[in-house]
């Protein structure tokens, strides 16, 4: 067990949470009971997860995207009363880390990606947000073919992604091979031309846009799109073992599927 506000002081500092200017507030958002002895923990905090937590007696549910986004209506009505009013109704506490969960260099998602994916980490990039690069850049531990590499992707990451071959197309040195690649989790295709300028063979990301294809072929670069929802999946479980190991709460993920 342990104290909420301990917990979350504990996580600002962890996160370094301060650091980030983000889309929507970091840490507790909603608050519930004062004492967590057990935490729920998935990507998004949709309306499924909250009746997860709801069942499982959760007293924290912990998430990478949480609410109040910016920009959002601020009216607490309709899809926003219903989530949280089951919260609230069952003093569960949300704490929801969303920068500062992909660019933690241990637990963030793009570092548990890189560990999954068996990537060398050779540097970070993609600052923006008060500076703080989110991305990363380095290497397959052996060269691979894009379709090799597409193969081991849909195969850690249980989903087919979707591949443009620049790469092929204006060949690079090296040709179809990839040697040389960055990442960054979620909807980061806007960082493509960041990833070229590092001179890497590849990129990967969870979203695509429909310019990021004429994009990827004129910069000769291979682009992989794997999922918002895969490639975040990392983050949250690895933050989570981590408090149940210090702490010793009781932590669970709950995977609510998500194609995109």
């Amino acid at each position: 067990m342990i104290q909420r506000d301990k917990l979350v002081a504990y996580l600002a500092d962890l996160l370094t949470v301060n650091t980030f200017s983000d889309y929507a507030p970091n840490g507790l958002q909603v608050e519930g009971r004062g004492e967590i002895k057990t935490i729920i923990g998935g990507v998004t905090a949709c309306q499924a997860l909250v009746d997860a937590a709801v069942q499982k007696g959760a007293d924290a549910l912990l998430v990478h995207h949480g609410y109040f986004w910016k920009g959002e209506s601020a009216c607490v009505t309709g899809m926003k009363k219903q989530r949280l009013g089951a919260l609230l109704a069952n003093d569960i506490n949300l704490l929801a880390y969303h920068l500062p969960l992909d660019a933690h260099p241990e637990l963030g998602n793009n570092a548990q990606l890189a560990q999954l994916l068996g990537l060398q980490v050779d540097g970070s990039f993609g600052g923006g947000s008060g500076g703080v690069d989110i991305g990363q850049y380095g290497r397959l531990e052996q060269p691979l073919s894009a379709k090799a590499f597409a193969e081991r992707l849909a195969h850690k990451l249980g989903r087919k992604p979707l591949h443009i071959n620049g790469g092929l197309e204006h060949a690079r040195e090296g040709g179809d091979e990839i040697h040389t690649i960055a990442w960054c989790t979620g909807a980061a295709q806007s960082y493509l031309e960041q990833a070229a300028a590092l001179g890497v063979d590849a990129f990967l990301t969870g979203e695509i846009s429909e310019q990021t294809v004429h994009v990827a072929r004129e910069l000769g670069i291979h682009f992989f799109s794997a999922g918002h929802h895969a490639t975040e999946r990392g983050g949250v479980q690895a933050l989570g073992g981590h408090l149940a190991e210090k702490f010793g709460v009781s932590f669970e993920f709950v995977d609510i599927d998500n194609p995109v």
